[in-house]
C-alpha cells in the first residue's frame, strides 16, 4: 500500500503552526527571564504581545484541546471548527481587542457534586471566545509570575505536579517531621477579594489595558436561573485564567511562611498541609494559617482542618487523592524495620473509581461493543493507574482491577442475557488478554526519601529511577 502524500498546503500549515509555536515559546522565555533578572521589576508594555495573533491561536489551542461544556451564548467548539472558523473567529478577537470593543460574556454556573460529600461545587464556564482571550492573557502573565513563585506552591505549574509535593512529604518525613496540619480553604475561588487579587497582581503589571481587561473578566459576572450576578469577590472557578490568579493571591501566603518557624508548607491551589517537628510547632503553624489567611479575607475550611501526629499504627491524613500513613518496613535477618511514611488511593479516591468504572459498564451501553467498553476503560485505567502508581498501591490497584473486571463480567453477561458466571467465564478462559483489559500489575514505583519521583533518562538513553 503507498503511503498518502500530504498536500503542499498541509505542509505549509503544520510549518507555520510550528513557527508559531516556536515564537510563542521564545515570547514566554524572554518574559521569564526578564522577570527572574529583575524581582522589583513592572511589566508596562504586555497589551501588544496578548493582541498577537500567533498567541490568540495559542490560546484557542488550548481551548480546543482542554474541550468543555458551551458557554451563555451555547456556542460549542464544534461549531466553531467545523462550521464559523477558528482563524475567523481569533481574527476577530484580535480586531476587538485592538479596537477596544471587547466585552467579556457572563459565565455560565452550573454545579458538580462535590466527591464523597452531598455538597456542590459551583463552576463557572465562559463563553468559548472569552476562554480564548483568557488563555492569551494567561501566556503572557504567568511566565512573569513563574518567575516569583516558591518551590512550596505545586497546583497549576508548568513542570509541576502534585508528585513534586507529594515526595516532600516522604523527604520531610524521613527528616524527622512527624507532625501535620491540613487544611483546605473555604471556598477560595469564590472568596478572593477583586481589589486585594488586583493590588496582588500589579506588584509586577502596570499595564493598563491589560488591568483592565482582567477587571473586566472578573466583573462579568456569572449567569444562574435567567439573572446575572456581579460580585466583588472571586475568580470563577472553570476559566483558564482563575488557577492562575489563585496562585498570584496565595503567593502572599507563601511569602509570609516562615518554615524554620512553623514547619515546612505545601500547597496545590487552596488545599494545603504543614509539616512540623513537634506538636506547639503543629499549633503554632494553625495559629499562623489562621491569621495570613484572614489577613488575606479567606479562612480554612473547619471540617477539613487538624493536626495528625504520624506514628506507626495510628491515624493518617489524606492529601492529593493519597492517603498518607507511617508504616514500618519488613525486618531483615532480625533486624528491626524502618518506619517511613506510605501512601495509596485515599478511600474517596477508590470510590470515585468504582463509580467511574460502573458508569462505563452500565445497561445502557449494552448496544456498544465489547471492544469499545474495554477502550473506555482501559483509557480510565490507563490514567488512573498513571496518577496513582507512585505510591505504595498495588493492594489497591488489585482492587480496582478486580472491580473492572468483574463489572466487565456483568457487562457481558447482560449483553448474552446470561448470568455473571457466563460472563467470567468469558473474561477468564474464552477470551485472549482477559478481553483485552488493561492490567495493573507490576506498574507501582515506591516513593523513596532523597529520591526524585520522576524517571530520568540516564547516559545511555534508558530510564531509570
Amino acid at each position: 500500500m503507498s503511503a498518502v502524500k500530504a498536500s503542499p498546503a498541509d505542509s505549509r500549515a503544520v510549518a507555520a503552526g510550528k513557527v508559531s509555536l516556536d515564537k510563542v515559546r521564545a515570547l514566554q522565555h524572554t518574559l521569564y527571564r526578564t522577570a527572574k533578572a529583575d524581582p522589583g521589576r513592572r511589566f508596562h508594555a504586555l497589551w501588544d504581545k496578548v493582541l498577537r495573533r500567533d498567541v490568540l491561536w495559542r490560546g484557542w489551542v488550548a481551548v480546543r484541546a482542554n474541550g468543555g461544556a458551551p458557554g451563555v451564548d451555547r456556542i460549542t467548539l464544534d461549531w466553531i471548527e467545523d462550521e464559523y472558523g477558528a482563524d475567523r473567529l481569533v481574527d476577530e478577537l484580535a480586531g476587538e481587542l485592538r479596537e477596544g470593543s471587547y466585552r467579556p460574556l457572563p459565565a455560565r454556573r452550573v454545579y458538580i457534586p462535590k466527591p464523597g460529600t452531598k455538597d456542590q461545587r459551583p463552576l463557572s464556564i465562559p463563553a468559548v471566545r472569552d476562554r480564548i482571550v483568557q488563555s492569551a492573557l494567561k501566556i503572557v502573565l504567568e511566565p512573569i509570575y513563574e518567575a516569583d513563585f516558591l518551590p512550596c506552591s505545586v497546583g497549576f505549574r508548568p513542570k509541576r505536579s502534585a508528585h513534586d509535593g507529594l515526595q516532600v512529604l516522604v523527604d520531610e518525613t524521613w527528616r524527622g517531621r512527624r507532625w501535620v496540619v491540613e487544611t483546605d480553604i473555604a471556598d477560595c475561588f469564590s472568596a478572593i477579594p477583586h481589589e486585594g487579587l488586583m493590588a496582588a497582581v500589579e506588584e509586577r503589571v502596570c499595564d493598563q489595558s491589560v488591568l483592565k481587561l482582567l477587571r473586566a473578566m472578573l466583573r462579568a459576572g456569572v449567569m444562574e436561573s435567567g439573572m446575572v450576578r456581579h460580585r466583588v469577590t472571586g475568580t470563577p472557578q472553570g476559566g483558564p485564567i482563575s488557577p492562575l490568579m489563585c496562585n498570584v493571591y496565595l503567593h502572599r501566603l507563601d511569602r509570609m511562611w516562615n518554615a524554620r518557624a512553623f514547619g515546612v508548607l505545601v500547597r496545590y491551589a487552596d488545599d494545603a498541609v504543614v509539616v512540623c517537628r513537634s506538636r506547639q510547632q503543629a499549633e503554632d503553624a494553625h495559629a499562623r494559617l489562621r491569621l495570613v489567611l484572614a489577613e488575606l479575607g479567606l479562612e480554612p475550611k473547619q471540617a477539613k482542618t487538624r493536626i495528625v501526629e504520624l506514628v506507626v499504627g495510628g491515624e493518617g491524613f489524606d492529601f492529593l487523592g493519597f492517603h498518607h500513613r507511617m508504616v514500618r518496613s519488613r525486618g531483615v535477618r532480625g533486624r528491626r524495620g524502618v518506619e517511613f511514611l506510605a501512601r495509596w488511593p485515599s478511600d474517596q479516591a477508590m470510590r470515585r473509581a468504582r463509580e467511574r468504572i460502573g458508569r462505563l459498564t452500565l445497561r445502557s451501553r449494552l448496544l456498544l461493543p465489547v471492544e469499545a467498553v474495554v477502550e473506555d476503560l482501559n483509557r480510565f485505567l490507563r490514567g488512573w493507574a498513571g496518577y496513582f502508581r507512585y505510591g505504595h498501591s498495588t493492594v489497591r490497584f488489585a482492587k480496582i482491577e478486580d472491580h473492572a473486571r468483574d463489572r466487565l463480567a456483568l457487562f457481558i453477561g447482560k449483553r448474552h442475557k446470561r448470568g455473571r458466571g457466563f460472563g467470567r467465564s468469558v473474561v477468564k478462559y474464552l477470551s485472549l488478554y482477559q478481553c483485552g483489559l488493561l492490567s495493573l500489575k507490576g506498574i507501582v514505583i515506591a516513593p523513596r526519601a532523597g529520591k526524585p519521583w520522576r524517571e530520568k533518562p540516564n547516559a545511555g538513553g534508558e530510564r531509570r529511577r
